[in-house]
């Protein structure tokens, strides 16, 4: 008989070899998406390489959602929420991230998206009443900013431009709108999470067909690298991944299988450094490194003496689409 290892993590949940290994694989699939935006960049445009990746990921989730026979919703009005989520938490993102990703690399692009948890912690203190803001979160906050800053390199144009660190940036923003905005609006339409991914993404779909041929429609440059590299986007980061993040969620619940966002920018500085031969410089290592102790200490991660008592808490909203680190 074999032998199954098991952890037990701080919130009590029991992770086994399977439900590690997935948790990893989700990592790796959201980590390497920074480098195969970078590659796919090659031959194609932003506005382009973002409307072939919602158009995969959402036909490989109306795909299953027809297997498994999952109603998507009917409401208008709630299609009206949902198209607002997409909008921040696919639309806006993945264009602005992969505009950043033309004057910067996959690994800065990967830290400063890391950062979403601080932005949704900030958003969720000024719009959800039940999200105070703490003296803790606050001390997390300015410290993840503080991490930030380094990654950024302000003082050096070794770190890509100014812009395009912004835009990635933005990315991680625009994100933490999107949760917010699903956890104020969504959260209570009782919609079952993959009816709801999919519903995203197919508003996405639609909302980036239409702004795309403002955005310009340059011939593409499509080479087998760029073609796997948007097959991967779409297919997996963009699809399947969410599969496996609900699939998480079910295991170990939504607060452990939020710990993802932890081990995302590693893969994707670790898989820029690797596939792209990127620069691994010291700003990036300690400003990434204090980007992951403000958020672990906002998110009661990192215990005090007085808090070892208090079970570990989470403020941001269970992950959705939206909550996708790339």
């Amino acid at each position: 008989m074999a032998h199954m290892t098991t952890q037990t993590t701080a919130s009590g949940h029991v992770l086994r070899n399977a439900t590690v290994a997935r948790f990893l694989l989700l990592a790796l699939l959201w980590g390497s998406s920074f480098t195969f935006i970078k590659v796919s960049l090659r031959g194609l445009s932003p506005g382009q390489l973002v409307l072939a990746r919602l158009v995969l990921g959402a036909l490989v989730l109306l795909s299953i959602v027809g297997l498994r026979r999952v109603a998507l919703p009917r409401s208008v009005s709630t299609w009206g929420h949902i198209a607002v989520a997409a909008l921040f938490g696919n639309v806006v993102p993945f264009l602005l991230l992969s505009y950043g990703e033309r004057g910067t690399g996959a690994g800065i692009a990967g830290v400063l998206v890391g950062s979403t948890p601080l932005w949704t912690m900030a958003f969720a203190a000024a719009a959800l009443p039940t999200e105070r803001a703490t003296s803790r979160k606050v001390v997390g906050l300015l410290v993840g900013f503080l991490g930030v800053v380094l990654v950024s390199g302000l003082w050096q144009d070794t770190q890509g431009s100014l812009g395009a660190n912004l835009a990635c940036l933005g990315t991680a923003v625009s994100y933490g709108v999107g949760l917010v905005y699903v956890r104020k609006v969504l959260s209570a339409r009782a919609i079952p999470p993959l009816a709801g991914a999919c519903s995203q993404l197919m508003a996405a779909s639609v909302l980036q067909a239409l702004v795309t041929p403002f955005l310009g429609w340059p011939t593409p440059h499509i080479t087998a690298e760029v073609t796997g590299s948007i097959l991967f986007l779409g297919i997996f980061s963009t699809g399947l991944a969410y599969v496996l993040l609900f699939r998480l969620i079910g295991d170990v619940g939504a607060t452990t299988a939020s710990g993802v966002n932890y081990v995302v920018p590693v893969f994707a500085v670790a898989i820029g450094v690797i596939a792209l031969g990127e620069a691994m410089t010291w700003n990036l290592l300690i400003g990434g490194l204090v980007i992951l102790a403000g958020m672990a200490y906002a998110e009661r991660r990192i215990l005090t003496t007085k808090d070892t008592n208090a079970p570990p808490q989470i403020t941001q909203p269970a992950p959705t689409t939206s909550s996708r680190p790339g």
